[in-house]
């Protein structure tokens, strides 16, 4: 089955956890999503970093990676220049690698639609220069 969007870091920790306050939209939002969604090893990465060392978290991440709603894709080494590309177009921002790996895997990927918080990064990055990203979830947590 063809995945249709991206996932970033924050909106896992946000499924994941139920004191977040994005929780409760992402949980939404993640409904009506076609699974598998796809991401980068730098999310996996990011995301292992940020649940810490607590025992539940960790395993908690293990079992939402290893359930079928993702799947990794990598970002081969001849890529690397067009992501680092990325990150010096959007230094400004700063754009981080996790975020540079996502873009750039939408535009190989033909995607535009991304499951993030990360709303501010994400209304300003752009899909080969232009083409604007589809946000879920599109509204903020009250």
């Amino acid at each position: 089955m063809a995945a249709d969007a991206l996932v970033d870091t924050g909106a896992i920790l946000a499924l994941l956890d139920r004191t977040d306050r994005w929780h409760n939209v992402c949980v939404d939002a993640f409904h009506h999503l076609r699974l598998p969604l796809l991401t980068s090893e730098a999310v996996l990465t990011e995301l292992f970093h940020l649940v810490g060392e607590s025992r539940h978290e960790t395993e908690t991440a293990w079992k939402f990676v290893r359930s079928g709603a993702l799947r990794l894709l990598a970002i081969e080494d001849p890529e690397l220049p067009e992501v680092n590309a990325l990150m010096s177009r959007y230094s400004d921002r700063p754009m981080d690698f996790a975020d540079a790996t996502l873009v750039y895997m939408a535009r190989r990927e033909r995607l535009a639609t991304v499951f993030t918080v990360d709303h501010a990064g994400f209304t300003t990055y752009r899909i080969e220069g232009r083409k604007r990203f589809r946000i879920y979830p599109s509204a903020h947590p009250r």
